[in-house]
């Protein structure tokens, strides 16, 4: 069906039984009205807690029987007393046994009956009361569930999947691990929210590309979009290993005896190498977009150094290509979760959001804008649309200028040719610093100081062409924000924000499961200039990037590095700069040798997304301001380098 129709088609229907539920507690004089927000009606210390264990038809830990994974559910005893069905918010994840859950590493705790005590998080504590069940999934391989840790694969979704079938009665699941009772879902209508952070919302793009009837809205937090850009970006490794140690990393031990065959899968199917194969496209939910019937409300900080930003351009523009509802927000955090960078605004528009998706309210947050932005720590804007409409990708020249590696970026075409020698030791904010300073490791490129503001907002990309005196190559493309700045020490081991003692409340608590969290608060740093957008390439995919070849030094290459997505407004005053260089330290690996590179300026280009396009370009750097133009400084913190270890893991740890 039309994406558009989906609520025309069942609202109607589910406003009239909602209001129907929630008449009990209403007066005379609103029970008549349509609801527009659920109430914490509902005992959370009465909720039925059990465990049920959903059979996904897999055998991948090959013990000659089909996989089950432990579903942990809390939900409303009076809703089941009085035979309402309800619907689900549900998070899928592979860490509520081995590392936990949010800021605070909370996992999973059972009772005698191994019934669930403690769930991680704020969701079941706050929904349960208002009419929703939560439903936290051990993925394969995971805690309680039998399989396999696949690493976004087909275990992965597969097993997270089921669930989804089973509530929505087309699945089988047991009441214990290995025994024949059956449990059924008749207590829900099986429309299903998934959300998580990370690998969790990682799990909830994979599902929704599946196009599973029952999935009505994903809220994927910090999330992949595809596993290779996780590990490789257009060839350029990003760290030095592959999923077979995240995989590792969380598998239960009793996986971990079982899973060497599917360990060895991972190892033989990602090769360092950074080539494509067949277990990056299984990996790839951008590709099946098409396919998704889910509405997609997505949430990641714009410098998350973990899970990039590159994964949520792809994701945003596949998705709506084909006509997905959509609503995003972007933070100046790191890898964060808004439950602790935007607190109460977060639950209340999540509470909003799943009221709308799940139970049908028209409480007009269909209708707001589309996308909402920190510009500055704690301050926030909104768009109707994102990008912005007139947003136009515009194309910037560099040119050369007075020094050796100091030139100017405008609309002209550039002539002439820049060298710098790959230095493993330099990172972005060591070329950021020396931009108008001649230093061998880099080519940076200019604007005047602007006249009135700029901004940038959705995915760049840089055309270089590039001659290298040896066999292999790495390319780094920065764009920056020369001027000074109070932003999120996104480099400081909070990514952002510092954890607190107080403590505040969302949602009831029982004996065993608090609702009462640490607050937060912004953590910044004053900057003389700001990252905005990065991309990396291993030249030898200048031909794809599927696969990567030696190159011959001396022979010129073009190729078109991906930048990741953003949203920034560079203010008047302030200068635009595009870096060209080689290995990003901390950031990708370098390659076998340290190249010395030539830019050929007159082939190459940056194209970057403007709202006015080149014409807001042009007025902006029209003339000049009365002040001088700042001088660049280091970010506070950054210069100790974001990784401390070459082992991340998709949720924030090390």
């Amino acid at each position: 069906m039309p994406k558009r129709m989906r609520f025309t088609i069942w609202r109607p229907l589910a406003t009239v039984a909602a209001a129907a539920l929630t008449a009990t507690f209403l007066s005379p004089a609103t029970a008549q009205a349509a609801p527009r927000e659920s109430k914490p009606v509902y005992s959370y210390e009465n909720a039925i807690r059990e465990a049920v264990w959903v059979d996904t038809g897999l055998d991948d830990d090959r013990d000659g029987k089909t996989d089950r994974v432990a579903v942990d559910v809390v939900r409303p005893r009076e809703a089941a007393a009085q035979g309402r069905r309800i619907p689900v918010i549900m998070d899928a994840s592979p860490y509520y046994s081995c590392c936990g859950r949010g800021n605070e590493s909370q996992k999973k705790t059972y009772d005698a009956d191994g019934d669930v005590v403690q769930m991680p998080l704020f969701y079941d504590n706050y929904f349960v009361p208002r009419g929703y069940a939560f439903v936290g999934v051990d993925l394969a391989g995971t805690n309680r569930s039998d399989g396999c840790v696949d690493v976004g694969g087909r275990s992965d979704i597969l097993s997270a999947k089921a669930v989804v079938d089973w509530l929505n009665g087309r699945g089988k699941a047991y009441t214990t691990r290995t025994g024949t009772t059956k449990a059924k879902a008749t207590w829900t209508n099986g429309r299903t929210g998934m959300i998580g952070k990370s690998w969790d919302g990682t799990i909830a793009n994979g599902v929704a590309a599946t196009g599973v009837e029952g999935l009505r809205t994903i809220v994927p937090i910090s999330a992949i979009s595809s596993w290779y850009d996780y590990y490789f970006q257009q060839g350029a490794p990003l760290y030095d290993s592959g999923p077979e140690w995240l995989s590792d990393y969380v598998n239960s031990p009793d996986a971990r005896a079982k899973c060497g065959a599917v360990q060895q899968k991972l190892i033989d199917g990602a090769p360092r190498t950074g080539d494509w194969t067949p277990l990056w496209t299984e990996r790839d939910y951008v590709k099946d977009a098409r396919k998704v019937r889910a509405s997609v409300f997505l949430i990641h900080g714009m410098q998350d150094l973990n899970v990039r930003m590159k994964h949520v351009g792809q994701w945003w523009d596949a998705l709506a290509k084909h006509g997905v509802e959509r609503k995003i927000w972007l933070s100046q955090t790191g890898h964060v979760d808004p439950f602790d960078f935007r607190r109460a605004e977060w639950v209340e528009t999540l509470h909003r959001w799943f009221d709308h998706e799940l139970l049908g309210y028209d409480n007009g947050i269909d209708r707001e804008p589309i996308a909402d932005i920190e510009r500055h720590p704690d301050q926030w804007s909104t768009s109707k649309t994102w990008p912005p409409r007139g947003t136009d990708a515009t194309t910037l020249r560099p040119a050369k200028g007075t020094e050796a590696g100091v030139g100017s970026l405008g609309l002209r075409k550039g002539k002439g040719t820049e060298t710098f020698t790959d230095d493993p030791q330099h990172s972005e904010t060591d070329w950021a610093a020396n931009i108008d300073r001649a230093t061998p490791d880099k080519a940076g490129f200019v604007t005047k100081p602007l006249t009135r503001d700029l901004r940038l907002s959705g995915s760049s990309e840089v055309t270089v062409t590039a001659t290298p005196t040896t066999s292999t190559a790495h390319l780094s493309a920065v764009l920056v924000d020369l001027g000074p700045d109070t932003i999120r020490d996104y480099a400081s081991s909070g990514e952002g924000i510092t954890t607190l003692t107080d403590r505040t409340c969302w949602g009831a608590s029982t004996t065993g499961d608090s609702s009462c969290f640490k607050e937060t608060r912004a953590r910044t740093a004053d900057v003389g200039h700001t990252v905005v957008s990065r991309g990396w390439a291993d030249l030898g995919n200048h031909a794809s990037d599927l696969k990567g070849a030696p190159l011959t030094p001396g022979k010129a290459y073009t190729i078109t590095l991906d930048l990741a997505a953003t949203d920034h407004v560079v203010p008047a005053g302030h200068r635009l700069a595009l870096i060209v260089a080689g290995t990003d330290k901390d950031l990708i690996d370098p390659p076998s040798t340290k190249p010395t590179l030539t830019l050929d300026l007159s082939r190459t280009k940056a194209r970057v997304p403007l709202v006015g396009g080149a014409h807001a370009f042009a007025r902006a750097t029209a003339g000049s301001v009365s002040a001088p133009a700042p001088e660049a400084a280091p970010l506070d913190g950054l210069t100790a380098a974001p990784r401390t270890t070459t082992h991340r893991i998709p949720e924030g740890g090390q």
